[in-house]
């Protein structure tokens, strides 16, 4: 994510959201019970930026013999959230972070429980 002339990277499977402060309903009729919203169970905002994802060892590293000096690009496992999603996650595993004057959360994907996305009208269910 790029604010002015800084740019925030995200690293691994780990979200950024930028949190909603409002009440326990959504825009997309996504409903919070009280007792979630009043203890911090749970909480929701909107993906801002993803991390590259789980990273996975070459299968070639394996073959290779290890004294071999080799350069390989970096493999990820994609990650199920994307920037624009709605995600609801565990509270107590945000991190709370304030960037360029802007209040965030840095979430590991594992603690998302649900995401929300728009749908076309051709996109199947």
């Amino acid at each position: 994510m790029r604010r002015g002339n800084k740019r925030l990277s995200i690293v691994g499977d780990r979200i950024l959201i930028q949190p909603n402060t409002g009440e326990g309903k959504t825009d997309h009729g996504l409903y919070l019970p009280k007792s979630a919203v009043d203890k911090q169970q749970v909480q929701w905002g909107r993906v801002v930026a993803c991390g590259p994802g789980i990273p996975v060892p070459s299968a070639s590293s394996f073959e290779d013999e290890p004294w071999k000096a080799t350069e390989q690009e970096p493999r990820y496992f994609p990650l199920q959230a994307r920037v624009g999603h709605l995600a609801l996650f565990l509270r107590k595993a945000a991190i709370e972070l304030k960037f360029e004057g802007d209040d965030f959360l840095i979430v590991s994907h594992n603690a998302i429980l649900a995401l929300v996305e728009e749908l076309d009208a051709d996109d199947e269910l």
